[in-house]
């Protein structure tokens, strides 16, 4: 892990990124404290469809009356 400057992260912040793209960290100091760290995230892991248990119920297969499929449509 290396730790710079603020001022030295501001102007070479596209080389900063590249090195944790490559999984290294590093610590960005105001003077000699240590303020803020960058690491790299991982990457999201694969959501499985259908995870939740919900079952459609019948009715919702069923046409709409005249009148909720005018206000769908926005005729009324």
């Amino acid at each position: 892990m290396s730790t710079v400057k603020v001022q030295y992260a501001k102007t070479h912040l596209s080389a900063l990124l590249s090195s944790v793209e490559d999984g290294k960290e590093v610590t960005i100091a105001r003077g000699d404290r240590p303020v803020a760290r960058l690491v790299p995230i991982e990457p999201p892991s694969e959501r499985e469809l259908g995870f939740v248990p919900y079952q459609v119920p019948e009715e919702f297969f069923e046409p709409l009356d005249e009148e909720e499929l005018d206000l769908w449509e926005g005729r009324a």
